[in-house]
């Protein structure tokens, strides 16, 4: 006989794929996660009655590449929009700031990895200041030293800061080429590319001997989203079209990975086939976003991962209903858009 009071409890928490890589896949029920190792690639699984795909693996791995963004150092209050009332998030009395135990748990899960670079592509802050700009070079320099490549986002220019305003950076690894963009503009929130820096991204792309991932802060301007208008939330129409025909004109060129929405997606542009216009999700609240890319000759994965830590999960369960419970859906985003390959072009 069943207990009535079994009707009391809450429902259980649907299974969340939330990474998959050629041969790994973590399932978080909750906080709760289980992971399986030494899967076979590209092979479909039924992993406790979860179906999923491994994706593929060609040959040795050459690099990893780990990337962050929207850390947003000195952060207080979660969720809060102009003119909008929803509830807010903030820690407890005597809990550390969340975006310091967001940022710790991420910073050691990179460094379990071992990458050969680190590429935190904005939004290092939440007020652009010297301070937070000081503790943000403190927790990811401190760890990754001449490794961490980094850029400053709409939250640094927005404010006039300077640190980290660099037009374009450029680095070679074993089977790839990363280069970084400034999209950001000082007293503006949206993104823009210029004429130079998307010159510089053509001659690299026709010089390149490899594969090579471009970063940014701001995503493209998706005209399947958002109607054509100078305001948009992205990079304006005028630049993400000047940016999709130098991925179309240089085959090289292999992907744009951006952050800025908090949100994981991946989009395709009109006239620019199958190359992947990326957005990784926030640090700093659900689910707790970052991403590595393992790099294969001629092939590249998009693995995402969650923080592991128990009190980053802590945080990041708290914030999983912020915007009356659209959150979570909305961050998360498809399997396809978080873990997928991209084949050389």
């Amino acid at each position: 006989m069943a207990d009535p009071s079994d009707d009391l409890l809450p429902e259980p928490m649907p299974p969340e794929v939330m990474t998959v890589a050629d041969d790994e896949v973590v399932v978080f029920h909750g906080p709760i996660a289980t992971t399986w190792t030494d899967l076979p690639p590209d092979t479909d699984l039924d992993l406790d009655g979860v179906a999923v795909r491994t994706l593929p693996r060609r040959g040795e791995l050459l690099a990893t590449v780990a990337t962050a963004n929207d850390v947003h150092f000195g952060e207080i209050e979660c969720g809060h929009i102009d003119g909008v009332d929803w509830e807010t998030y903030t820690v407890e009395p005597g809990e550390p700031p969340y975006p310091e135990t967001m940022n710790a748990a991420v910073v050691a899960d990179m460094a379990a990895r071992r990458p050969d670079a680190v590429v935190v592509k904005g939004d290092v802050t939440s007020d652009g200041t010297d301070e937070q700009v000081d503790r943000f070079l403190d927790v990811y320099g401190g760890a990754f030293g001449d490794d961490l490549m980094w850029v400053r986002g709409n939250h640094e220019s927005y404010h006039h800061q300077q640190r980290g305003a660099w037009p374009v950076q450029e680095r070679t690894l074993d089977g790839v080429v990363l280069a970084v963009l400034d999209t950001s503009r000082d007293a503006t929130i949206n993104g823009h590319l210029s004429a130079e820096q998307l010159e510089w991204l053509d001659e690299l792309g026709a010089r390149a001997d490899r594969p090579v991932l471009v970063f940014g802060h701001h995503p493209v301007w998706n005209p399947a989203e958002e109607r054509r208008r100078e305001g948009v939330f992205g990079l304006v129409p005028g630049d993400t079209e000047a940016l999709a025909e130098v991925f179309v004109r240089r085959p090289r060129l292999l992907g744009y990975f951006a952050g800025h929405t908090h949100r994981n997606n991946r989009v395709r542009l009109p006239g620019a086939g199958d190359v992947p216009f990326v957005e990784v999700g926030t640090v700093k609240d659900y689910p707790g976003s970052w991403a590595e890319y393992r790099v294969f000759d001629g092939l590249v994965l998009q693995v995402h991962r969650r923080v592991t830590a128990p009190d980053a999960l802590d945080w990041s369960e708290r914030t999983r209903g912020m915007f009356a419970g659209t959150y979570a859906r909305y961050a998360r985003g498809r399997l396809s858009d978080r873990c997928f390959a991209i084949e050389a072009r």
